[in-house]
């Protein structure tokens, strides 16, 4: 789906299902990585100051690109922190905050260039769509795989959830997410489980940090958070997007998540990307049943970013009031249908499946080589597949390939045909054989 004019106000097309989507895709999206995010700041010996510094600066950076981009383009377009890149940080020693923020410009600048060049939009232009959907499902899966290992230290949450789910699909499917939220809001709330009551609110202060420019911390964080924002985060991002059906224009976009890094880069916004895992939440029919009305649910997400930054401190409160099973379990339960639509798109192709099953596997597997995600390295197994079949076709017995894909050998005989009856042909006509 292409890009569309500003015709109207978003706020008209926008759905009770669209704003629980954006709900959803930010609890998703902090809770699972929020912790990695500090420990990656108390790592680069960040003040409690600065660190509430870092999550208003991810906060609004993502609020700001999420409303901007989504409402240009009329396109569901959600942004996020690299989380494989906080990960990098928090395990870097020997590098001061100062030396850190001259890294995270050096990387913003390195992705506005790949994004104003093209670069990178040509890479992705090359990418089969079957390999892509086959990367977004075994991003995906992970998550169903979570919310179903949470039954076993949490059933009756788990299992509620699960029913309430089974439920609106069958009598309002397009409130079956909000269904399974509020269900699990209410049987935890009844467990005793829903602390909201921890919830201190303060509003977050920006603190400037004056970048320092080092060979070693370009060469030892810059460059290695480049590589993985581009191939853990951004790859997968692009490939959620077209896998959904949604061309969005990836050089621009690309572009605008460097800039908005740069500029807030000082402030502690180490890398914004793509999203993939709660884009897909966004992206689905559960977010509008309108594929033209679902950047509504990006809109929402970025409004609800833009208040978690401006919180700051109050974040961590916040999102720890939910159980960590019922945001598995509605994190797998909203991206069922995702991981389906994938499986199938991915699969569907005969002459691509060895390569899209290779994608799936590597990526499912979380696997994590010289620093990069499974997502670059299922991709790479993939497109090594499909290389390979493609330069080794079969032969017939005169040395010439198959024409039209028809097979090389002897017609099978059909074992209901009489015995002695004349065999088909080749165009599938009944003719004598020649002996």
């Amino acid at each position: 789906m292409p890009a569309k004019p500003l015709t109207s106000p978003w706020w008209q097309d926008l759905s009770v299902s669209a704003v629980v989507a954006g709900f959803v895709a930010v609890l998703v999206g902090y809770t699972s990585s929020v912790a990695i995010v500090f420990q990656a700041a108390q790592a680069l010996g960040a003040t409690p100051a600065q660190t509430a510094s870092w999550m208003w600066a991810l906060g609004i950076a993502m609020g700001v690109s999420c409303i901007g981009l989504s409402l240009h383009y009329r396109l569901p377009v959600l942004t996020a922190w690299c989380t494989p890149g906080a990960a990098l940080l928090a395990a870097t020693q020997g590098v001061s905050l100062a030396e850190a923020t001259g890294a995270f410009i050096v990387c913003a600048l390195l992705i506005t260039t790949v994004g104003a060049t093209g670069w990178f939009e040509r890479v992705m232009d090359r990418l089969p769509m079957a390999v892509a959907a086959a990367l977004l499902a075994g991003v995906l899966t992970r998550f169903g795989l979570d919310a179903v290992l949470s039954v076993r230290s949490s059933p009756g949450l788990v299992l509620c959830m699960a029913l309430a789910f089974l439920a609106g699909r069958r009598w309002w499917p397009r409130y079956a997410v909000p269904g399974v939220l509020v269900a699990g809001m209410v049987v935890a709330a009844l467990q005793g489980r829903l602390a909201l009551g921890g919830v201190h609110w303060a509003w977050a202060t920006p603190v400037f940090v004056m970048p320092r420019f080092t060979l070693a911390s370009v060469v030892g964080v810059a460059l290695p958070l480049f590589i993985v924002t581009m191939a853990s985060q951004n790859l997968p991002g692009v490939a959620a997007q077209r896998a959904a059906g949604f061309n969005i224009p990836v050089s621009p976009v690309t572009t605008a998540t460097g800039l908005v890094t740069l500029v807030l880069a000082p402030f502690g916004a180490f890398a914004i990307n793509l999203a993939a895992i709660t884009a897909a939440i966004c992206m689905s029919p559960e977010a509008h049943a309108d594929p033209a009305k679902r950047y509504t649910a990006p809109v929402v997400a970025g409004i609800f970013y833009t208040l978690l930054g401006l919180g700051g401190g109050a974040v961590v409160g916040l999102l720890a009031a939910f159980p960590k099973e019922l945001v598995a379990a509605v994190a797998g339960l909203a991206l069922l249908g995702t991981i389906a639509g994938g499986l199938h798109q991915a699969l569907a192709e005969p002459r691509h499946r060895d390569a899209a099953a290779m994608t799936f596997l590597v990526t499912l597997s979380g696997l994590q080589m010289a620093g990069i995600g499974a997502a670059f390295w299922g991709v790479l197994a993939g497109v090594v597949t499909l290389t390979v079949q493609n330069s080794v076709r079969p032969r017939s017995a005169s040395g010439a390939p198959p024409q039209g894909g028809a097979p090389s050998g002897p017609a099978e005989p059909d074992p209901r045909r009489p015995l002695g009856s004349p065999l088909p042909n080749r165009d599938g006509l009944e003719g004598s054989s020649k002996d």
